[in-house]
């Protein structure tokens, strides 16, 4: 027992560990949370693993969920805070690469936490005996290595998600993965086939907003990719032999993900901002490759993927909007005008990420004209500021007249309307004084008279 470590299990979970004590049974903090305090973060969640049965935990506590009770778990409510209590258990043989066969309770923690996927995870407290650690996770933690609780290969073959969960708290520890352990991974990465996309999400996600997303290289070296992201393996293997460019794409690609902030969206635009050159690459007489038309095409693709993988709809849109306009303009010398329009194509709550993916595509780039790019991205975000702080209209959202004034203009609802509107919007984005009721009311009608309608 680890009596060195001592660890401040938060008021509610101490009471339900010490209420399930005093009626006979054993109860710990178990898992993350006995990791990360140990680590000295604050953990995310409290969960308790216990001797008794979920029918006996039920009794205990006036109020509980029945979570997962066929695993055990029962979620115990105090004053609106849940804390899962999850009976020791020994799992059966699995089946399917993610559930067991047949969940059997047992009275020893041991058998309970030998089931468990990393050693790191597989560490119990509380306050009587200390920390239990009967697999070396501490030791694990102090080396800073992830390595699966006993064989790896059961491990993983239990549940083929784990061989992405153990990358991934690679990345979010910035450990590297023990030796046996990432074999196992390379041998059973196909396993992954049989996992839910959404179970595979979670975990990309989780490993894209940690603090080392280049750990996503140990996917690919490991032929993990190639099962959940085969887009990504063929970026790898395409060079980019031209002087803006010191890497593969796939190489320019891990790179680039650590120059912008640890946002869901931000880091899957930047995964697949470049996922279309693959697909478009030429080569001229000279050797050097060229990209045309690669945001388009890799717009269409991220879609692809991003559905693959179940990612809801508003996320889809705003990567698929960066990934298409990540390379807008590059090389153009802006103006305010052509900022205007910039933003009224782009989406002006797409805009300002706009800058975040450009900042992080330039510095994952090769340093010839590196700072020359990047003032000319300073001066794009001040005519950005600007535009903001003048108010000057880029939508028909804050355009001064609606297809209300219009109507009652005179004009009649139906397709012209909305040609009439869309005339008025290009003429503010060239004279953005223009943008009020009484002068767009007569530019209408001047055009009106001009066409007829």
């Amino acid at each position: 027992m680890g009596r060195d470590i001592r660890i401040t299990v938060p008021p509610k979970g101490k009471y339900i560990i010490e209420t399930i004590q005093q009626a006979g049974f054993q109860a710990y903090a178990v898992g993350g949370c006995v990791r990360d305090s140990i680590l000295g973060r604050k953990p995310q969640d409290w969960d308790i693993t216990t001797s008794a049965s979920p029918v006996q935990v039920k009794a205990l506590f006036p109020r509980t969920i029945d979570t997962g009770l066929q695993h055990g778990t029962v979620t115990v409510m105090l004053q609106g805070e849940g804390f899962e209590v999850t009976t020791y258990r020994i799992d059966g043989a699995y089946e399917d690469s993610r559930h067991p066969s047949q969940v059997t309770f047992t009275s020893d923690l041991r058998e309970d936490l030998r089931r468990r996927d990393l050693t790191i995870n597989a560490m119990a407290y509380n306050d009587v005996e200390g920390l239990v650690d009967l697999f070396g996770g501490r030791a694990d933690l102090e080396k800073g290595i992830v390595r699966c609780v006993g064989d790896s290969r059961e491990r993983f073959r239990e549940d083929a998600l784990r061989i992405l969960r153990a990358i991934r708290f690679s990345a979010q520890l910035g450990y590297a993965i023990e030796e046996g352990t990432a074999a196992a991974i390379e041998e059973l990465a196909p396993t992954l086939k049989k996992i839910s996309a959404e179970r595979i999400q979670v975990e990309l996600v989780k490993l894209l907003v940690s603090p080392h997303p280049e750990h996503l290289r140990m996917a690919y070296d490991m032929g993990v990719t190639k099962v959940v992201l085969p887009e990504f393996d063929r970026a790898m293997e395409t060079p980019q032999n031209h002087p803006h460019h010191c890497y593969s794409v796939g190489e320019h690609t891990l790179h680039s993900l650590s120059y912008v902030e640890p946002d869901k969206v931000l880091r899957l635009a930047m995964l697949l901002h470049d996922i279309g050159k693959p697909a478009v690459l030429t080569v001229d007489e000279d050797g050097r490759s060229h990209f045309h038309s690669h945001a388009t095409v890799g717009a269409a693709m991220a879609e692809d993927i991003l559905r693959r993988l179940k990612f809801d709809n508003d996320t889809i849109h705003r990567v698929c909007r960066l990934v298409r306009y990540h390379d807008y303009g590059n090389g153009v010398e802006m103006d305010l005008r052509l900022a205007r329009r910039a933003m009224h194509r782009m989406g002006q709550e797409c805009f300002p990420a706009i800058f975040a993916i450009r900042r992080a595509d330039i510095c994952a780039q090769s340093e010839s004209l590196r700072r020359e790019k990047l003032d000319m991205l300073e001066r794009w975000q001040g005519l950005y500021n600007e535009i903001k702080e003048k108010n000057q209209c880029v939508s028909l959202k804050t355009l001064a007249v609606k297809g209300s004034d219009l109507l009652a203009a005179g004009w009649k609802p139906g397709k012209e309307l909305g040609e009439a509107l869309q005339r008025l919007l290009e003429l503010v984005l060239e004279e953005p004084e223009r943008n009020t009721k009484e002068s767009l009311l007569a530019a209408a009608e001047e055009y009106r008279r001009e066409t007829g309608k």
